[in-house]
């Protein structure tokens, strides 16, 4: 490990390598949803998977700790199912500071399809709560979803590129209610989702409750502090 001045960070070949392997495994998950080939072909793509995932298997850290590839205080998870450049499950949505607010991109797979070449709705919960908590994050007004709602204006095609956008609407004590949309890069002042979301900083008990249990990459105490699963952001 090397360290900056922002702490330990993580070697570049490791964090090179996660990435490499969620990005293979992103496209083998939109292929497997598209593919047409024969049966025969896709059992003896599904036992080459398997092998594969035995191989990996062969150590594996423990859920209740952090990859040595995280460090929550600096706001680098590089496994988050939204933003993680290691996670398969990310499209992964690229968010940064803009303005008063959280600005990013991505683009949404036929794999995350819900209504046929539509995004599923569900998805946009997901996505709109990790950029309404960074938001939070960002403000420095950090906090855990207590309330999230959605109004769906319109369906959100697979394929193209989206502009995700959020705000701090309103911020008093340990409660923030933050906002915002989802929309075309094409027109990104038209919203087709609409969020908001009541974040609640949780007393310091509750964090110990949480989270003391987890540790940080090498098993040693983890930070409950600042336990999060917001992302880093970079700006404009």
């Amino acid at each position: 490990m090397t360290k900056d001045d922002s702490g330990t960070i993580p070697d570049t070949e490791p964090l090179a390598a996660a990435a490499d392997l969620a990005t293979a495994l992103r496209e083998l998950i939109e292929v497997s949803v598209t593919t047409t080939v024969p049966a025969g072909e896709v059992r003896a793509a599904a036992e080459l998977v398997r092998q594969v995932t035995e191989r990996l298997a062969a150590a594996r850290r423990p859920a209740s700790q952090l990859s040595a590839l995280d460090d929550v205080r600096t706001g680098r998870r590089v496994f988050n199912p939204v933003t993680g450049v290691g996670s398969a499950l990310a499209p992964p949505l690229v968010l940064r500071r803009s303005g008063d607010g959280v600005a990013g991109e991505a683009v949404l797979g036929v794999a995350y399809e819900g209504p046929p070449s539509y995004v599923h709705g569900g998805m946009s919960a997901l996505l709109m709560d990790q950029v309404l908590g960074d938001t939070a994050a960002a403000a420095g007004v950090w906090g855990m979803t207590a309330h999230l709602e959605l109004d769906y204006r319109g369906p959100l095609p697979v394929g193209e590129p989206l502009v995700f956008r959020g705000s701090v609407a309103e911020s008093d004590g340990r409660k923030s209610l933050i906002v915002g949309t989802v929309a075309l890069a094409a027109a990104p002042d038209q919203p087709l989702v609409e969020a908001r979301g009541l974040f609640v900083t949780p007393r310091r008990e509750k964090l110990e409750a949480y989270f003391g249990a987890i540790t940080d990459g090498s098993g040693g105490e983890g930070p409950t502090s600042m336990a999060s699963d917001a992302t880093a952001l970079g700006e404009d």
